[in-house]
This record gives C-alpha cells, sequence and structure tokens, in this order.
C-alpha cells in the first residue's frame, strides 16, 4: 500500500478532528490525542513505537485483539498500547479468522517497530 494510500485509510478510520496522529511504512499508526504545542509529532510517535512496537514473546508485547472495519474493508489490530494501531488490508491476507489477522498484524507492528520508518504525519493541533 501506499504511503498516499495508507494516510487515506488512516483518515477513514480514526475518529475525531481532533487527535493527531503519525503512519509508519508497515500500517501501523501513533494516534496522538493530546499533543504538546510545539512537540514534533513524528519524533513523539517514534518515541512511542521504539516502546510499544517490537514483539516480546510471553509479555504484554505479544497480547494483540482485531477489530473489523465496517463500512472500510480490513481490520485493526491493537496491542498494549491504546494508541497503537495497525492496518490489515483485505489483499495482505487470505485467513480472515482473528488468529490470522492478529499474528499479521503484530508482525507488522513489529518491523514498524525496529524500523521507525514515519510515511505520514497528520497534525491536527489548532494553529
Amino acid at each position: 500500500m501506499s504511503e498516499h494510500d495508507l494516510a487515506g485509510t488512516w483518515r477513514r478510520i480514526i475518529e475525531g478532528d481532533g487527535k493527531s496522529w503519525v503512519v509508519f511504512a508497515h500500517g501501523t499508526c501513533v494516534v496522538l490525542p493530546e499533543p504538546e504545542p510545539g512537540v514534533d509529532l513524528a519524533a513523539q510517535a517514534v518515541d512511542i513505537l521504539r516502546e510499544y512496537g517490537p514483539v516480546h514473546a510471553g509479555t504484554p508485547a505479544a497480547d494483540f485483539g482485531t477489530v473489523t472495519l465496517d463500512p472500510d474493508p480490513g481490520w485493526v489490530v491493537y496491542g498494549h498500547h491504546d494508541d497503537v494501531l495497525t492496518y490489515v488490508g483485505p489483499d495482505e491476507i487470505s485467513d480472515s479468522s482473528d488468529l490470522a489477522i492478529g499474528l499479521y498484524g503484530r508482525r507488522k507492528r513489529d518491523r514498524d517497530g525496529h524500523e521507525l520508518d514515519v510515511v505520514h504525519v497528520e497534525d491536527k493541533r489548532p494553529r
């Protein structure tokens, strides 16, 4: 999925005009509901994902849940930080069980948590 498509997908998913958010290369989004004025949003999101993105077996970092998107196609996979979410599109996976989707999304979050490649910043702070 292109960076532009990822940004558009997250615009449809995230509810509320006041939430800023940052998207990483593999589809993980860090929502920043109340960022401080003047703070670099990408740097703040990188700090959060560096801590909460990588998967560590046997810890809360390995836990996940899934949400089916409606009406948009796909799923959101969430983990041990409420504001770290990963999009899984229907074209990415053939098994639509919660387990398969969750494991796939968790793997994407892990990659983003190691690579930390920001592809989009949505700054919704008041000007």
